[in-house]
């Protein structure tokens, strides 16, 4: 995943799109490895990006005291 490139917004948006594939059965097996593969680094990028987002907010309160 090219980190430059993502948002957390975009990047939770495919996510969701491949949730709602999975639940609607729209994914073929040959797909789902790769789906699941995708999910995975979307899931790593929205979590590291909450942390990084978090540490800031509380430096930034921290800064302000």
């Amino acid at each position: 995943m090219n980190s430059t490139n993502e948002t957390y917004s975009r990047s939770l948006q495919e996510l969701e799109e491949i949730v709602s594939q999975l639940e609607k059965g729209n994914i073929s097996v040959d797909e789902l490895a790769e789906k699941t593969k995708r999910a995975s680094e979307l899931i790593a990028f929205c979590r590291n990006k909450l942390r990084q987002t978090q540490h800031e907010v509380e430096q930034t309160l921290k800064d302000m005291e």
